[in-house]
Formats: structure tokens, sequence, C-alpha cells
């Protein structure tokens, strides 16, 4: 045990020594009285006073049980500093009834929620509103409790021997709860919160011994403050400081694993018994109440609007609830579509990179033998002395050399894609360049460009090379498109969206068949001799060695699509941080 809290130990036997002994020491009365409403009125201050540091200290549910602790016990401060008040300033006895007995009535409430909750178990990212609802309606459950059983024969017609029965009753039901409460938490736990809910049950045990020999001694005359029955007294109150004390240990330890299976929160349990027992607590006002008809009357209203009451929380919690889990449903969905998107990409690296070495070496073994052919074939060309069927039949050999040779470039493109040197670019000059470039070659007038951006954009770190052949790749697709329409429109637009540049080339052709395969190596719709299916991949290679995403579908309105999302340039970041990024 670490030495502050032997030191407190120590202070506290030898108060309680010199509490018991004093009287002896000091015999006039008014010395007693005094004692015996200052000290504990002492001793509550500090655990007070301790356990709003420890709430202060702490966060999450572990700050929401200090919290409930600093309230429970800034409670049965307030009642002891009333008698207090009453007999060390005032010098008079505590009036019967006495105001502060609802307060102090109350104040195992709190307690009995921080219970409850067990924050040692507790999901912070649940938030902290439900449970604090759960004690919310534990507490006017309880307040409910009182108006039913006591209020009206303490105020409506002052029956003192009644009420003061009943009110002793309930105050130890209260503490028996809280017992059961403490002593089921103290067994599902290990670690030193399994400490701090043994002192709590400890100090609660000898508090409802205290409390029950005061108010029979009380009943029967005999008490009287500073006596023997103070001293259990006092001793629980320093049991609960004790527990002050020994909870900044448990702030300084890591959450422990719990050494038995969770077995749920106590407050949802207790919230049913609390609804369930108000219409039984109205029946039994209205029909079993051998009160007066005027004081059943009261109950049975008190018990109804117990049950609206209630009945409004509970709405409330489930309506919370259920925008929570709407909440975690659409979080659940975007993670899921996001480990789609992860998957895709992963699966589409994988592609890349297998066919990458094969299709070098084939490409490499192709360029040879077909220089060859290509040669020959433009020599019996451009000879004369083949008939015209010769010709035509070299000619033909040429020209599939020729495509075949293209091919072969764009499988060595394919496969020789190489980090190039990035440097702060800004797109849309590249983008218009793209454009140009393709509406050069065009002849079906019936096909339009636009380029929009929405001023300023922010620069990426790209290789302009790599990027302008991405943006051609696109750009040619849609013009294909668009010319298998007879015309149409290819729009690109650039927009800042929170860390990033999203370019969007958007047409009105035909759509798209198969939007999930576009970029899949030699996966094409093109007629022979038109595409090789490599191109979009290349692309989908660019794209990724610059960080991005890139990504297809079909509009709605129709036609396809194209969505490029580029990590945005931080204005200030260096260089080399970036390329690192």
């Amino acid at each position: 045990m670490p030495a502050r809290p032997i030191t407190s130990f120590a202070c506290g036997v030898a108060l309680v020594l010199a509490f018991a002994l004093a009287p002896s020491i000091f015999p006039s009365p008014f010395f007693r009285t005094a004692m015996g409403n200052l000290v504990p009125l002492l001793v509550a201050t500090a655990t007070v006073v301790l356990t709003a540091r420890n709430a202060f200290d702490s966060r999450g549910h572990t700050r929401l049980f200090w919290g409930l602790m600093t309230a429970g016990m800034a409670m049965w401060w307030f009642n002891q500093a009333g008698w207090a008040w009453f007999e060390v300033v005032l010098r008079k006895p505590v009036p019967d009834p006495f105001e502060g007995d609802v307060v102090l009535f109350l104040h195992f409430v709190p307690i009995m929620a921080a219970v409850a909750i067990r924050p040692q178990r507790a999901d912070d990212r649940e938030g902290l509103l439900p449970s604090t609802l759960n004690v919310v309606i534990l507490l006017v459950w309880w307040m409910i409790v009182y108006a039913f059983a006591v209020f009206p024969d303490e105020y409506l017609t002052t029956n003192v021997p009644v009420y003061s029965l009943r009110w002793d009753m309930l105050y130890l039901a209260e503490g028996l709860i809280l017992i059961a409460v403490s002593g089921w938490s103290f067994l599902t736990s290990s670690g030193p919160w399994r400490t701090l809910y043994r002192n709590i049950l400890l100090a609660t045990v000898v508090y409802a011994f205290s409390a029950e020999t005061i108010n029979a001694a009380i009943a029967r005359g005999t008490y009287a403050s500073g006596g023997i029955y103070d001293i259990p007294f006092l001793m629980a109150l320093l049991g609960f400081f004790w527990v002050a004390v020994m909870g900044r240990h448990c702030l300084r330890e890591t959450q422990a694993t719990p050494s038995v299976p969770r077995s749920g929160a106590l407050a949802p349990h207790l919230l049913k018994l609390a609804l369930l027992s108000l219409p039984l607590m109205g029946y039994w006002a209205l029909f079993m109440g051998a009160s007066q008809p005027y004081l059943r009357q009261v109950r049975f209203t008190v018990a109804m609007g117990g049950v609206a009451t209630l009945a409004f929380f509970v709405f409330l919690k489930q309506h919370l609830l259920d925008r929570k889990l709407v909440q975690l449903l659409k979080q659940s969905r975007s993670s899921y579509d996001n480990l789609q998107r992860l998957q895709g990409r992963a699966v589409q690296q994988a592609k890349l990179a297998s066919l990458g070495e094969l299709v070098a070496m084939a490409a490499s073994e192709l360029e040879y033998p077909l220089s060859t052919i290509l040669g020959s074939s433009e020599r019996l060309a451009a000879s004369s002395n083949l008939s015209r069927e010769q010709l035509a039949t070299a000619q033909k050999i040429g020209q599939q050399a020729r495509r075949t040779r293209d091919l072969v470039n764009d499988l060595l493109s394919f496969s020789q894609q190489t980090p190039g040197e990035k440097v702060p670019l800004e797109l849309k000059p590249l983008l218009q360049r793209a454009v140009q470039m393709e509406g050069f070659k065009l002849d079906n007038r019936d096909i339009s460009f636009s380029v929009e951006s929405a001023d300023p954009l922010p620069r990426v770190l790209g290789n302009s090379n790599q990027l302008l052949q991405a943006f051609l790749q696109i750009v040619e697709n849609a013009v294909d498109a668009l010319q298998e329409a007879d015309g149409g429109r290819l729009q690109v637009s650039l927009r800042h969206e929170a860390n990033e540049v999203v370019i969007e080339f958007a047409d009105t052709g035909p759509g798209l068949r198969d939007p999930e395969r576009v970029f899949d190596p030699f996966y094409t719709t093109k007629p022979v001799g038109k595409g090789t299916g490599l191109g979009l991949s290349a692309t989908y290679g660019v794209i990724q060695d610059h960080k991005g995403q890139i990504t297809c579908y079909n509009r709605p309105e129709g036609g396809a699509a194209f969505e490029i999302r580029l990590p945005a340039l931080k204005v200030g970041t260096p260089l080399t941080e970036a390329a690192r990024a």
C-alpha cells in the first residue's frame, strides 16, 4: 500500500479514537454536540472535495461515476450541515419534520447509480447520454416513492409515527439495495475497481447499521449528537472518504480485464423493476390502502404521474438509442463500402503486378521479330516486280505488323510503369491540353468538350507526363463512346473536397457495359483492332502511384462518368514530406 493511503488510514483511526474518547475528557454537553456535528461535517466536506477532484481528473464513464459519487456525498453533506446549523449555530433541536430528510433520503440514489454503471466495463464510444438518462430515471423513481409513501403523512397530515416508520423502512431498503449492487459489482470485477467496490460495500454496511441504530434511538428519544451512536456513523463517513482516496489509484491504473464473463449492466434491470412497480403502487393506493380517501387519491395521482414521467424518459432514451443505431448502421455500411473498395484495389494491384512481368517478357520477345517482319513487308511493298495480289498481301502483312507493333508498345508501356519525378502541378492546364489534343484529331463536329473548375484550386504533387497520358486515355475512351452515339458532349469538371482535388469526366454516350471490370487488364468492349484493354489499366496504375483513387459508374441521366481523386498539396508543405505522404 502506498505511503499516502497509509497515512490517511492512520489519521482516520486516530480521529475515531479521539471522537470516542473526547466526551469523557470534555464532558460539556455543548462540546459533545458541536463535536458530533462538526467532525462528521468536516469529513463529509473532505470527501466531497476528493470525489470532485477524481471526477475532474477522469473522463467518460469514469467521470460520470465520480460525478455521481460527488452528488451523493454533497447531498449527505447538506443534511449534515443542516444538523450543525440547528444544533451548533442556533442551539435548537432539529425540527421534525426536517426538510433535510428529503435530501438525505435521496443521497443514496446517485451512489447506487454510480456503482450500477460499472465504468470499468462501460464502452465510452456509446456516449454518456444513455447512462445519464438511467440515473435520471432512477432518481425520479425514488422521488416518486418518497412522495407516495412518506410525503402525505409528513406534510399533508403530519402523522409523525407513521411517516417516521415509513421513512426508516425505505431508507433501510435503499441501503440494502446499495449493499446488493456494490456486492455484485465487487464479485464481478477485478483489479483496483474490485478493491474500490469492496470499500463501498463495507462503508455501506457500516452506515446502514449506524443509520438504523440512530433512527431507533431517535424514536425512543435517547439519541444525542456526539454520543456512542455517532461512532459507527463517523466510521461510515471515513469509509467513503477512504473510497475517494483509493479512487486516485483507480485513475492511475489501466483498465483491468474482467475476471468473469460480462453479465450486462445493472441499471437497465433496475429500470425495469422501477417501471413495473408504479402501476402496482397505484393499484394498492386505490383499492388496498387503509388511509383516508384524500391520501389515497394523492398517492394514486403520484403513482400515475410517475408512470407518465418515467414513460417520457423511457421514450426519450429509446429515441436516442434509435438515432444511435441508425448512425451505427450508416457507419457500418460506409465501412463495408470502403472495405470493398480496398479489396478491389488490392485485387487490381495484384493483377497488375503479376501481369507486369509476363507482359514485359512477351513484349521483349516479340519486338525483334516484328521489326524484321515490318521491314521485310515494306521492302516487298516497294518492289515493282510484284503482282497486284502479291502487293495487296504485302501491304496487309505490313498493316498487321504495325498493329502488332502498337500492341507491343502498349504492353511495354503497361509493364514499365515506374514512378517518375513528382512536382507541384496545376491540373486544369493539363486537362485543357488533353482535351485540345484529342479535339485536333476529331472529324465529327457533333462532339463537344468543356473544362470547368472552381477557382482557385490547390495544386497536387504529380508527374505531368504520366497524368497527361492518363487524362488522354480517359478522354479518348469518352470520344470513342460518343462516336458510337453519333455525337454528344464530354464535360470535365474540377472541384476541391476536403483534402482532395476531384476530377470528373462525364459524357453523354451509351454508358459502360460492366463498370466493375473496366480497369481489368485486357478487358475491352471495342471492336477488334480498336483497343488492347490495357489503357485504362495503365491509367489505374498511374493514379494509384499518385496516392489517388479512380472510379467509374453509369450516370442516372445517361452516359458514363470517371472520377479521379488526388491528394491536394497543402500550402507550405515541403516536397520531400509530401512525396512520402
